[in-house]
Protein backbone atom coordinates (compact mmCIF):
# COMPACT_ATOMS: atom_id res chain seq x y z
CA UNK A 1 0.00 0.00 0.00
CA UNK A 2 1.27 3.14 -0.72
CA UNK A 3 2.53 5.78 1.70
CA UNK A 4 -0.58 8.25 1.28
CA UNK A 5 -3.26 5.39 1.96
CA UNK A 6 -1.64 4.62 5.16
CA UNK A 7 -2.84 5.71 8.74
CA UNK A 8 0.74 7.25 9.40
CA UNK A 9 1.63 9.28 6.19
CA UNK A 10 2.74 12.92 6.59
CA UNK A 11 1.13 15.91 6.67
CA UNK A 12 -0.07 15.97 3.36
CA UNK A 13 -0.27 13.78 0.60
CA UNK A 14 -1.46 12.11 -2.72
CA UNK A 15 -2.69 8.88 -4.43
CA UNK A 16 -2.06 8.27 -8.06
CA UNK A 17 -3.98 6.44 -10.26
CA UNK A 18 -2.94 5.79 -14.08
CA UNK A 19 -6.63 6.84 -15.46
CA UNK A 20 -5.87 8.97 -18.66
CA UNK A 21 -6.98 12.55 -18.86
CA UNK A 22 -8.74 12.25 -15.51
CA UNK A 23 -6.78 13.89 -12.37
CA UNK A 24 -7.22 10.97 -9.58
CA UNK A 25 -5.42 12.11 -6.87
CA UNK A 26 -7.08 12.19 -3.68
CA UNK A 27 -5.59 14.18 -1.18
CA UNK A 28 -5.20 13.23 2.30
CA UNK A 29 -4.57 15.26 5.10
CA UNK A 30 -4.37 14.19 8.99
CA UNK A 31 -5.02 15.83 11.93
CA UNK A 32 -7.76 17.87 10.63
CA UNK A 33 -9.59 20.59 12.48
CA UNK A 34 -13.02 20.13 11.40
CA UNK A 35 -14.85 22.91 13.74
CA UNK A 36 -15.21 25.15 10.74
CA UNK A 37 -16.56 22.04 8.59
CA UNK A 38 -19.62 21.27 10.24
CA UNK A 39 -22.38 23.88 10.44
CA UNK A 40 -23.27 23.70 14.69
CA UNK A 41 -19.21 24.45 14.84
CA UNK A 42 -18.42 21.85 17.61
CA UNK A 43 -14.95 21.04 18.07
CA UNK A 44 -13.78 18.47 16.59
CA UNK A 45 -10.06 16.98 15.18
CA UNK A 46 -10.27 13.84 12.53
CA UNK A 47 -7.24 11.71 12.05
CA UNK A 48 -7.49 11.80 8.68
CA UNK A 49 -9.29 13.65 5.65
CA UNK A 50 -9.56 12.57 2.13
CA UNK A 51 -10.65 15.25 -0.49
CA UNK A 52 -12.34 13.88 -3.34
CA UNK A 53 -13.01 15.92 -6.60
CA UNK A 54 -13.74 12.66 -8.90
CA UNK A 55 -14.64 9.24 -8.47
CA UNK A 56 -11.99 7.80 -10.23
CA UNK A 57 -9.92 9.49 -7.03
CA UNK A 58 -12.43 7.59 -5.10
CA UNK A 59 -11.73 4.59 -7.00
CA UNK A 60 -7.77 4.74 -6.53
CA UNK A 61 -7.96 5.64 -2.48
CA UNK A 62 -10.57 2.84 -1.67
CA UNK A 63 -8.02 0.28 -3.87
CA UNK A 64 -5.17 1.18 -1.71
CA UNK A 65 -7.02 0.99 1.20
CA UNK A 66 -8.32 -2.57 0.52
CA UNK A 67 -4.71 -3.50 -0.07
CA UNK A 68 -3.40 -2.21 3.40
CA UNK A 69 -2.93 -5.04 5.35
CA UNK A 70 -2.09 -3.02 8.88
CA UNK A 71 -4.87 -1.74 11.55
CA UNK A 72 -7.23 0.95 9.19
CA UNK A 73 -9.27 3.55 11.16
CA UNK A 74 -12.70 3.30 9.68
CA UNK A 75 -13.99 5.09 7.38
CA UNK A 76 -16.37 8.59 7.66
CA UNK A 77 -18.47 10.25 4.56
CA UNK A 78 -18.97 14.09 5.72
CA UNK A 79 -20.38 16.07 3.10
CA UNK A 80 -21.01 19.67 4.04
CA UNK A 81 -21.66 19.43 8.02
CA UNK A 82 -25.37 20.28 8.35
CA UNK A 83 -26.83 17.90 10.30
CA UNK A 84 -24.07 16.12 11.75
CA UNK A 85 -23.21 16.16 15.38
CA UNK A 86 -19.44 15.49 15.80
CA UNK A 87 -16.81 13.98 18.46
CA UNK A 88 -14.19 16.16 19.65
CA UNK A 89 -12.17 13.17 18.58
CA UNK A 90 -12.98 11.47 15.63
CA UNK A 91 -10.87 8.48 15.02
CA UNK A 92 -11.68 7.47 11.15
CA UNK A 93 -10.85 8.36 7.68
CA UNK A 94 -13.29 10.94 6.78
CA UNK A 95 -13.98 10.76 3.30
CA UNK A 96 -15.24 14.19 1.70
CA UNK A 97 -17.08 14.14 -1.77
CA UNK A 98 -16.46 17.35 -3.65
CA UNK A 99 -17.73 16.96 -6.77
CA UNK A 100 -18.72 19.74 -8.34
CA UNK A 101 -20.82 19.94 -12.31
CA UNK A 102 -24.68 20.56 -13.07
CA UNK A 103 -25.75 18.76 -16.78
CA UNK A 104 -28.74 18.83 -18.21
CA UNK A 105 -29.12 15.54 -19.37
CA UNK A 106 -32.87 15.54 -21.41
CA UNK A 107 -35.26 17.90 -22.33
CA UNK A 108 -38.85 17.88 -23.51
CA UNK A 109 -41.76 20.74 -23.29
CA UNK A 110 -42.74 19.74 -19.92
CA UNK A 111 -39.82 19.04 -17.79
CA UNK A 112 -35.93 18.70 -17.80
CA UNK A 113 -33.62 16.30 -16.79
CA UNK A 114 -30.76 17.32 -14.86
CA UNK A 115 -27.49 15.46 -13.23
CA UNK A 116 -26.11 17.05 -10.52
CA UNK A 117 -23.07 16.63 -8.75
CA UNK A 118 -22.42 15.66 -4.81
CA UNK A 119 -20.25 19.03 -4.05
CA UNK A 120 -22.53 21.54 -5.53
CA UNK A 121 -24.11 23.92 -2.58
CA UNK A 122 -27.69 22.79 -2.15
CA UNK A 123 -29.30 26.22 -1.88
CA UNK A 124 -27.00 27.64 -5.05
CA UNK A 125 -28.82 24.74 -6.96
CA UNK A 126 -31.97 25.95 -6.19
CA UNK A 127 -31.37 29.16 -7.38
CA UNK A 128 -29.90 27.96 -10.49
CA UNK A 129 -32.88 25.93 -11.63
CA UNK A 130 -35.27 28.35 -11.18
CA UNK A 131 -32.98 30.94 -12.86
CA UNK A 132 -33.28 28.46 -15.93
CA UNK A 133 -36.62 27.79 -15.58
CA UNK A 134 -36.42 24.56 -13.96
CA UNK A 135 -39.50 24.07 -11.42
CA UNK A 136 -39.64 21.87 -8.78
CA UNK A 137 -37.14 22.81 -6.04
CA UNK A 138 -37.98 26.02 -4.70
CA UNK A 139 -39.81 24.94 -1.48
CA UNK A 140 -36.59 23.64 -0.46
CA UNK A 141 -34.64 26.95 -0.69
CA UNK A 142 -31.80 27.94 1.84
CA UNK A 143 -31.62 24.66 2.99
CA UNK A 144 -27.74 24.53 3.92
CA UNK A 145 -25.27 21.37 2.82
CA UNK A 146 -24.49 19.82 -0.17
CA UNK A 147 -26.52 17.82 -2.95
CA UNK A 148 -25.05 14.46 -2.41
CA UNK A 149 -25.95 14.74 1.33
CA UNK A 150 -29.93 15.84 0.78
CA UNK A 151 -31.46 12.20 -0.11
CA UNK A 152 -29.51 10.83 3.01
CA UNK A 153 -32.34 12.94 5.11
CA UNK A 154 -34.80 13.36 2.56
CA UNK A 155 -34.78 16.88 2.87
CA UNK A 156 -38.15 18.55 3.06
CA UNK A 157 -39.92 22.12 3.42
CA UNK A 158 -42.98 23.97 2.98
CA UNK A 159 -44.91 20.45 1.22
CA UNK A 160 -41.67 18.97 -0.46
CA UNK A 161 -39.84 16.59 0.16
CA UNK A 162 -36.46 15.72 -2.28
CA UNK A 163 -37.93 12.14 -3.02
CA UNK A 164 -41.03 13.94 -4.92
CA UNK A 165 -37.79 15.32 -7.31
CA UNK A 166 -35.61 12.87 -7.47
CA UNK A 167 -35.27 9.89 -10.20
CA UNK A 168 -31.97 8.30 -8.87
CA UNK A 169 -28.60 8.77 -7.42
CA UNK A 170 -25.10 7.18 -8.19
CA UNK A 171 -23.28 6.13 -4.95
CA UNK A 172 -20.37 4.23 -4.57
CA UNK A 173 -21.03 0.88 -1.85
CA UNK A 174 -17.77 0.82 0.47
CA UNK A 175 -17.90 -2.48 1.63
CA UNK A 176 -18.11 -4.31 -1.44
CA UNK A 177 -16.29 -1.44 -3.57
CA UNK A 178 -18.64 -1.30 -6.19
CA UNK A 179 -20.60 1.57 -8.08
CA UNK A 180 -24.79 1.41 -7.99
CA UNK A 181 -27.48 2.93 -9.73
CA UNK A 182 -29.95 3.68 -7.25
CA UNK A 183 -33.94 4.83 -8.45
CA UNK A 184 -35.80 6.51 -6.22
CA UNK A 185 -37.76 3.69 -4.84
CA UNK A 186 -34.54 1.88 -4.19
CA UNK A 187 -33.64 5.02 -1.69
CA UNK A 188 -36.57 3.85 0.01
CA UNK A 189 -37.64 7.15 1.50
CA UNK A 190 -39.43 8.07 4.54
CA UNK A 191 -40.20 11.41 6.83
CA UNK A 192 -36.59 12.35 6.77
CA UNK A 193 -35.22 9.16 6.26
CA UNK A 194 -33.51 7.13 3.49
CA UNK A 195 -31.73 3.88 3.25
CA UNK A 196 -28.48 5.94 3.30
CA UNK A 197 -29.49 6.96 6.37
CA UNK A 198 -30.31 3.65 7.85
CA UNK A 199 -26.40 1.92 6.41
CA UNK A 200 -24.75 5.05 7.77
CA UNK A 201 -21.18 4.91 6.27
CA UNK A 202 -22.06 2.38 3.57
CA UNK A 203 -22.12 4.67 0.94
CA UNK A 204 -20.71 7.54 -0.61
CA UNK A 205 -23.25 9.49 -2.69
CA UNK A 206 -21.52 11.30 -6.12
CA UNK A 207 -24.24 12.26 -8.12
CA UNK A 208 -27.87 13.24 -8.19
CA UNK A 209 -30.74 12.90 -11.11
CA UNK A 210 -33.73 15.22 -10.52
CA UNK A 211 -36.70 15.69 -12.84
CA UNK A 212 -37.80 19.23 -13.12
CA UNK A 213 -40.69 20.44 -14.80
CA UNK A 214 -41.04 23.84 -16.89
CA UNK A 215 -44.48 25.40 -16.00
CA UNK A 216 -44.49 28.51 -14.09
CA UNK A 217 -48.12 28.08 -13.37
CA UNK A 218 -47.94 24.89 -11.21
CA UNK A 219 -46.58 25.91 -7.77
CA UNK A 220 -46.84 24.30 -4.41
CA UNK A 221 -47.33 27.39 -2.10
CA UNK A 222 -50.42 26.35 0.72
CA UNK A 223 -47.83 25.78 3.15
CA UNK A 224 -47.93 28.05 5.86
CA UNK A 225 -47.15 31.76 5.02
CA UNK A 226 -45.76 31.35 1.89
CA UNK A 227 -49.10 32.26 -0.55
CA UNK A 228 -49.23 35.29 1.36
CA UNK A 229 -45.66 36.53 0.95
CA UNK A 230 -45.37 34.67 -2.77
CA UNK A 231 -48.33 36.59 -4.27
CA UNK A 232 -46.96 40.43 -2.39
CA UNK A 233 -43.92 39.68 -4.76
CA UNK A 234 -46.02 38.91 -7.80
CA UNK A 235 -47.59 42.07 -7.33
CA UNK A 236 -45.48 44.00 -6.82
CA UNK A 237 -43.81 42.68 -10.31
CA UNK A 238 -47.55 43.68 -11.78
CA UNK A 239 -48.73 39.82 -12.19
CA UNK A 240 -51.81 38.15 -10.88
CA UNK A 241 -50.45 35.00 -9.70
CA UNK A 242 -47.47 34.10 -8.15
CA UNK A 243 -44.58 32.00 -10.10
CA UNK A 244 -41.90 29.60 -8.70
CA UNK A 245 -39.70 32.26 -8.43
CA UNK A 246 -41.80 34.39 -6.15
CA UNK A 247 -42.42 30.94 -4.48
CA UNK A 248 -38.83 30.44 -3.94
CA UNK A 249 -38.18 34.34 -2.79
CA UNK A 250 -41.14 33.90 -0.13
CA UNK A 251 -39.20 31.06 1.26
CA UNK A 252 -36.00 32.42 1.88
CA UNK A 253 -37.54 35.74 3.13
CA UNK A 254 -39.99 33.33 5.90
CA UNK A 255 -36.30 31.10 6.61
CA UNK A 256 -34.17 33.83 7.19
CA UNK A 257 -36.50 35.71 9.70
CA UNK A 258 -37.46 32.52 11.79
CA UNK A 259 -33.75 30.25 11.39
CA UNK A 260 -30.58 31.79 12.12
CA UNK A 261 -27.42 31.82 9.58
CA UNK A 262 -24.98 28.91 10.53
CA UNK A 263 -22.41 31.59 9.73
CA UNK A 264 -23.35 34.02 12.34
CA UNK A 265 -24.92 31.73 14.84
CA UNK A 266 -23.90 28.26 14.66
CA UNK A 267 -26.52 25.73 14.31
CA UNK A 268 -27.95 22.46 12.37
CA UNK A 269 -30.85 23.47 11.22
CA UNK A 270 -34.27 21.83 12.76
CA UNK A 271 -33.00 19.88 15.61
CA UNK A 272 -35.97 17.93 16.73
CA UNK A 273 -38.34 15.87 14.31
CA UNK A 274 -42.21 16.67 14.55
CA UNK A 275 -42.90 13.69 16.35
CA UNK A 276 -45.87 11.50 15.08
CA UNK A 277 -48.16 10.56 17.38
CA UNK A 278 -51.91 8.15 17.39
CA UNK A 279 -55.18 10.74 16.39
CA UNK A 280 -56.45 9.39 20.40
CA UNK A 281 -53.69 11.27 21.63
CA UNK A 282 -53.89 14.10 19.70
CA UNK A 283 -57.36 14.46 20.49
CA UNK A 284 -57.10 14.05 24.06
CA UNK A 285 -54.14 17.08 24.03
CA UNK A 286 -56.57 19.15 22.12
CA UNK A 287 -58.95 19.26 25.15
CA UNK A 288 -55.68 20.52 27.46
CA UNK A 289 -54.16 22.51 24.79
CA UNK A 290 -56.43 23.82 21.65
CA UNK A 291 -53.73 25.71 20.45
CA UNK A 292 -51.57 22.61 19.63
CA UNK A 293 -50.42 22.30 16.23
CA UNK A 294 -50.52 19.13 14.17
CA UNK A 295 -51.04 17.95 10.77
CA UNK A 296 -52.81 15.03 9.57
CA UNK A 297 -50.60 11.93 8.31
CA UNK A 298 -51.86 10.10 5.61
CA UNK A 299 -52.22 6.61 7.93
CA UNK A 300 -54.40 8.88 10.13
CA UNK A 301 -51.96 9.55 12.59
CA UNK A 302 -50.96 13.53 13.55
CA UNK A 303 -48.02 14.86 13.00
CA UNK A 304 -47.03 17.74 15.34
CA UNK A 305 -44.98 20.88 15.28
CA UNK A 306 -42.19 20.01 17.91
CA UNK A 307 -41.35 23.56 17.94
CA UNK A 308 -44.42 24.72 19.61
CA UNK A 309 -44.29 21.85 21.85
CA UNK A 310 -40.82 22.99 22.66
CA UNK A 311 -42.35 26.75 23.11
CA UNK A 312 -45.72 26.08 25.23
CA UNK A 313 -42.92 23.74 27.45
CA UNK A 314 -41.54 27.18 28.31
CA UNK A 315 -37.87 26.67 26.32
CA UNK A 316 -37.82 29.12 23.41
CA UNK A 317 -34.44 30.52 24.02
CA UNK A 318 -33.66 28.51 26.82
CA UNK A 319 -31.29 25.67 27.35
CA UNK A 320 -28.47 24.84 29.02
CA UNK A 321 -25.02 26.67 27.96
CA UNK A 322 -23.58 26.82 25.83
CA UNK A 323 -26.62 25.65 23.84
CA UNK A 324 -29.99 27.27 23.28
CA UNK A 325 -32.93 27.36 21.17
CA UNK A 326 -33.19 30.30 19.20
CA UNK A 327 -35.02 32.86 20.51
CA UNK A 328 -37.13 33.46 17.31
CA UNK A 329 -37.81 29.09 16.71
CA UNK A 330 -37.70 27.24 18.81
CA UNK A 331 -36.79 23.85 16.89
CA UNK A 332 -33.76 25.22 16.17
CA UNK A 333 -30.60 24.25 18.23
CA UNK A 334 -27.58 27.66 18.98
CA UNK A 335 -24.08 27.43 19.97
CA UNK A 336 -22.78 30.13 22.02
CA UNK A 337 -19.11 29.34 21.64
CA UNK A 338 -18.06 28.30 18.26
CA UNK A 339 -15.15 25.88 17.58
CA UNK A 340 -15.59 25.24 21.57
CA UNK A 341 -18.38 23.85 22.55
CA UNK A 342 -18.58 20.25 22.24
CA UNK A 343 -20.83 16.96 21.53
CA UNK A 344 -21.70 16.61 24.95
CA UNK A 345 -22.67 19.74 25.71
CA UNK A 346 -25.64 19.23 22.71
CA UNK A 347 -26.11 16.20 24.83
CA UNK A 348 -26.83 17.47 27.86
CA UNK A 349 -28.93 20.50 26.63
CA UNK A 350 -31.11 17.96 24.09
CA UNK A 351 -31.74 15.90 27.37
CA UNK A 352 -33.02 18.63 29.38
CA UNK A 353 -35.31 19.76 26.30
CA UNK A 354 -36.60 16.62 25.64
CA UNK A 355 -37.85 15.61 29.57
CA UNK A 356 -39.10 18.62 29.83
CA UNK A 357 -41.12 18.52 27.52
CA UNK A 358 -42.39 14.76 27.62
CA UNK A 359 -42.70 15.45 31.33
CA UNK A 360 -45.38 18.31 30.28
CA UNK A 361 -47.37 16.57 26.71
CA UNK A 362 -45.92 12.63 27.41
CA UNK A 363 -44.66 13.41 24.01
CA UNK A 364 -41.30 11.58 23.18
CA UNK A 365 -38.49 13.66 20.97
CA UNK A 366 -36.26 12.61 18.31
CA UNK A 367 -32.93 14.33 17.37
CA UNK A 368 -33.12 14.87 13.79
CA UNK A 369 -29.18 15.58 13.66
CA UNK A 370 -26.84 12.32 13.21
CA UNK A 371 -24.64 11.26 16.29
CA UNK A 372 -21.30 10.37 15.18
CA UNK A 373 -19.03 8.58 17.65
CA UNK A 374 -15.57 8.86 17.65
CA UNK A 375 -14.61 5.66 15.91
CA UNK A 376 -16.92 7.37 12.87
CA UNK A 377 -20.18 4.60 13.46
CA UNK A 378 -23.27 6.34 14.40
CA UNK A 379 -25.25 6.70 17.98
CA UNK A 380 -28.58 5.55 17.58
CA UNK A 381 -28.85 4.93 21.75
CA UNK A 382 -28.39 9.02 21.26
CA UNK A 383 -31.54 9.24 18.75
CA UNK A 384 -34.41 9.54 20.89
CA UNK A 385 -34.18 11.71 23.78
Amino acid sequence: MTQASRLDHSTQSTISSDVSNVSATAVVNDSIDLSHDNTMALACVADSVVTLENEAQLDDFMAAYIEDTADKLPLFVLSGGSNVLLPAALKAIVLQPKMRGIHLTNQTDNYVDIEVMAGENWHDLVVHTVNQGWYGLENLALIPGLTGAAPIQNIGAYGVQLEDRLQYVRAYHLPTQTWHHLSAADCQFGYRDSIFKRTPNTWLISRVGFRLHTDPANILASYGDVQTVAQRYAEQQGREQAMPHDVMQAIIDIRQQKLPDPKQLPNCGSFFQNPIIAQEQFTALQTTYPAIVGYAMPDATIKVAAGWLIEQAGLKGGGIAPIFTHKQQALVLTNHTPQQATQEDVAIAQKHIAATVYEKFAIQLSREPVWVNADGSIGYAEHVA
